[in-house]
């Protein structure tokens, strides 16, 4: 084998992994180096003859695992954008070990009696701040326990590793084992030419040549049902994806539910999510059942309203798999607009350069540079420079836009080399989304879903981009789950603000911007449909809040999941959650576990800042430059509800947010 890459560190711009010399050979020798060197190197640290400061403990420990953490970064950003069978191989083997790891550094009792005696007189800021984040961390992740329940908690915590993986992967198989064959063309009525085309392109890189394949997008809801006029294909559809999981995933995640409950009793907190929300800016999780309390009740009435219009749009009764198409269809009516009219207004390139690059430069004054000298980890991933707008470095971005079997569903940001002045490092980051690639030669024409999905992962990418933190514990989103979805969703503004709308949606032949009316229509029309949104995305937070605040373990998940959500009242046949539990990506696999009302607790924040900008002249530099000074550069560093109420002057207000949502 060559010289493993991650060795050393890399020679390239921004310290950009060397993707055209990395193998998967390289990563399994690369985790075990980095994983003996990090506990060498933490031995060192707890047994440090010299009484313990802030620079030989807390710092030394910033200071460790190097090779870890380029080996990581790398490894799980391709597992989930482009796994194969090696792959999910190496995953299984290696993160029981990375979690033994974790508590071998957690629970080692000699360095959290060193930190414990460190004290924050003299320190800045920051280092007071990550001080009181480490004795966080460790006290979180079991310091505190006996001998015998810590040998319980690691127990636990590595069967609950093995399980998400199993989930993750049993998850990706079957997404793409339900997509959904279709053999005559004429079964696909209703749907844009180019979409037919992605449709026979997939089928032909499945082996099926002749035939078209409707891929499977990680929600309940799947695009292609506000088109398609044959209603046994869109049941088709639907049931294909609410299946997903089944059975597979049942017993998995009940497993799951039941050992995160048992850790968080053992760490002295009533249910899991008392654990999770004890570490967020929620205050209690009597604050988050309040607020979800308090929006339910409207938004299904709401959705009850609408259903009554589709039922006479319909003239018949309603399915699930009918509501987007009816809903399509008063669109058209009301608003005269029409999905497939739109998407030719909508190519990725022009979307990317003239709207979220555009956006970003008049905002924050920054630019990008194509490199097409750096090799991404794919071939279908671009590389950008990023410039300040005095021409100096900022970092490296990545697109990922299409979708491929051996990609995990939904839209994210990564972090392939954090930020840190401590490190000397600068950031490169990317975007990986799900966009159905089209034959060779023909434009990607995106639907506004996607669109407004590139605008927020996008700003997750901003926050990574603007990290000024010294200390990589604190680089770019390493904020609180109910925090970090803010600045991405605040980005989501620009999406919609009509001079960056005006700039990209034009005309992918002839590049004609999209009229004034149907662009007016367009943005009139983001109000319709509120009701159907709000439920699905309640039903599946209160979904995730039952799993994570029950009393008794479930026998069923199944019957668990139909038990939940009529004691939440959110049990509408025609709207389905958004995710059910067997597909659940973001509670079981991805970090969101009692988590997933942190979209709507961060949109508290975000319709909050839209205000903020509208009454400060919206799309003005100064505008960005105070976002980008006193929120989007801290990262970490400060108590992130700190760090709001020093951009907006004082505590968040919900009545935007309620307003945006048609709920006052």
């Amino acid at each position: 084998m060559s010289e493993n890459p991650f060795f050393a560190p890399s020679a390239l711009p921004y310290g950009l992994p060397p993707f055209a010399e990395i193998r998967e050979e390289h990563y399994v020798p690369a985790f075990e180096r980095g994983m003996t060197e990090q506990l060498a190197e933490v031995e060192a640290i707890a047994g440090d003859s010299e009484a313990p400061t802030f620079d030989n403990t807390v710092a030394a420990l910033e200071r460790s695992g190097q090779v870890l953490s380029r080996v990581s970064a790398v490894f799980f950003n391709q597992s989930s954008s482009d796994t194969n069978p090696t792959v999910q191989e190496i995953q299984k083997q290696i993160i029981p070990k990375l979690t033994q790891h974790g508590d071998a550094i957690h629970l080692n009792r000699p360095l959290f009696a060193r930190i414990r005696q460190i004290s924050p007189d003299g320190l800045d800021a920051e280092q007071a701040w990550l001080l009181e984040r480490y004795v966080t961390d460790f006290v979180r992740a079991g310091a505190e326990l006996g001998a015998e329940d810590q040998e319980r908690l690691k127990a636990l915590n590595e069967e609950l590793s093995t399980l998400s993986t199993r989930f993750e992967q049993n998850l990706l198989a079957h997404t793409n084992a339900s997509a959904v064959i279709v053999d005559d063309v004429a079964e696909l009525d209703g749907l844009s030419e180019d979409s037919v085309k992605a449709a026979a392109e997939t089928a032909k890189s499945r082996g099926l040549p002749g035939k078209y394949v409707i891929p499977l997008v990680l929600p309940t809801g799947q695009p292609g049902l506000a088109e398609l006029t044959d209603r046994a294909l869109r049941e088709r559809i639907h049931r294909a994806s609410i299946q997903r999981g089944v059975p597979d995933n049942e017993e998995l995640i009940v497993r799951i539910a039941t050992l995160r409950a048992e850790r968080a009793k053992l760490l002295g907190y009533p249910t899991h999510a008392a654990y999770v929300v004890a570490d967020q800016t929620a205050p209690t999780t009597e604050a988050v059942t309040e607020m979800l309390g308090k929006l339910t009740p409207p938004a299904v009435a709401n959705a009850h309203r609408e259903a009554e219009e589709l039922r006479e749009q319909a003239g018949h009764d309603l399915e699930p798999w009918d509501w987007s198409f009816y809903a399509e269809k008063v669109l058209k009516e009301r608003y005269a607009i029409d999905g497939r009219q739109m998407r030719p207004y909508f190519e990725l390139d022009r979307v990317l350069r003239d709207g979220v690059f555009h956006a970003a430069t008049l905002l924050y004054g920054i630019t990008f540079t194509e490199r097409p000298d750096l090799v991404g980890y794919h071939p279908d991933v671009r590389v950008f420079e990023v410039f300040n707008e005095d021409g100096s470095q900022l970092g490296l971005f990545l697109g990922d836009y299409y979708a491929r079997p051996s990609k995990r569903g939904g839209a994210w940001m990564n972090s392939l080399v954090k930020q840190s002045t401590l490190e000397g490092t600068r950031p490169v980051v990317v975007n990986n989304l799900n966009i159905a690639k089209p034959p060779a030669g023909e434009p990607t024409l995106m639907t506004f879903e996607e669109v407004n999905t590139m605008f927020h992962e996008f700003g997750h990418a901003l926050h990574g981009l603007f990290s000024e933190v010294h200390y990589p514990r604190f680089s770019g989103t390493a904020v609180p789950r109910d925090f970090v979805e803010y600045p991405s969703q605040v980005n989501e503004m620009w999406a919609v603000w009509p001079s960056i709308l005006a700039n990209y949606a034009r005309h992918w032949q002839t590049g004609d911007p999209m009229p004034k009316d149907l662009l007016d229509r367009m943005l009139e029309s983001q109000k319709y449909n509120q009701g159907y949104k709000t439920v699905e995305y309640l039903a599946a937070t209160l979904l995730d809040w039952s799993w994570h605040t029950f009393e008794t373990p479930p026998d069923n998940a199944l019957t668990f999941e139909r038990q939940a959500l009529q004691t939440a009242g959110v049990d509408l046949p025609l709207v389905p959650p958004r995710y059910r539990s067997t597909y659940f990506a973001h509670i079981w696999s991805s970090g969101y576990s009692a988590g997933y009302y942190s979209y709507i607790w961060s949109e508290v924040l975000d319709a909050d800042t839209v205000d903020w900008f509208n009454e400060n002249g919206g799309l003005l530099r100064e505008n960005g430059d105070t976002f980008r000074q006193k929120l989007l550069s801290k990262g970490g560093s400060v108590d992130p509800m700190t760090a709001f109420q020093s951009f907006r002057g004082r505590t968040p207000r919900i009545e935007p947010l309620l307003e945006r949502r048609g709920l006052l």
